[in-house]
Formats: C-alpha cells, structure tokens, sequence
C-alpha cells in the first residue's frame, strides 16, 4: 500500500517496495497531465493523458529520446516529416534532435507510456516550435 511521505509536496507521493523506493510525481497540463512513474541514471517513464481535441507542441528534445506506447485511445504523432495514427498496443520512436507533436485525435482520452532514454531528462530540454498554449520559446 502506497505511504503519503509528511515531507514531500502533494504532486509527490513516495511508494516503498523492499529496498527500493519510487517517487511518483503529477504535473497537470492545458492538455491533460502527465504522471513519472519511475525515474534512474538515463531513463524516465511516464503515463501521459491527453483530453480528446487537444494536443501538446511542435517540439524537440536535444538530449532524450522518447518511445511511445498507446494504452487507450488515437493517437496522431508527427515525428519529423511522417504522421501516423496509433492506437492500443501500437508503438513509435521519437529520435533525439526530432520534431514531434502528440495530438489527441479521439473522443476518449489518449493515455499513453513514454519512455525517456538520454543522458539529460530534465523538462528544460524542450524546444518548442509551435504551441496552442502560447508556449513557443523559438520563433
């Protein structure tokens, strides 16, 4: 059962397993929200939710790459020039250096897995090129 750590804020919430303890952590997005399930030394995995109608930037990442697993939902990806749909069970790779962009393109919510590789994984390695949210850092 999972413990509420007193110390921690409310987004974390510490889960102990034998030796070995996760720290989950939530972030709520204009496009849904994203939960870190597991992190270690050059990889990070997330569950990711997308609201039908909505989709996150025209990004890239200099130092991760991302694999994308569909849990439920449609998916649109745009990676480089190539757009494809993907639904459950359906997989992509995200190269580093790549233009991407998630989109939700159902009227269930898009929940998906993504696997972060790379020696740097922090959230200031986004580059974004185009956003709904008006979060654009190149012009």
């Amino acid at each position: 059962m999972p413990k509420l750590e007193e110390s921690m804020p409310p987004t974390a919430l510490a889960l102990t397993n034998g030796n070995c303890q996760e720290i989950s952590e939530t972030g709520l997005r204009p496009w849904g929200s994203y939960t870190v399930l597991e992190e270690g030394r050059g990889y990070k995995i997330k569950r990711i939710e997308v609201k039908p109608g909505h989709r996150l930037s025209l990004q890239m990442h200099h130092h991760r790459s991302e694999h994308w697993i569909v849990v439920s939902g449609t998916a649109k990806v745009t990676c480089a020039d190539e757009e494809i749909l993907l639904t459950a069970n359906q997989s992509t790779y995200v190269p580093p250096c790549t233009r991407h962009r998630l989109e939700n393109v159902g009227v269930i919510p898009l929940i998906l897995i993504e696997v972060q590789n790379g020696e740097y994984l922090g959230e200031d390695d986004i580059v974004r090129f185009q956003d709904d949210y008006a979060r654009v850092s190149v012009s």
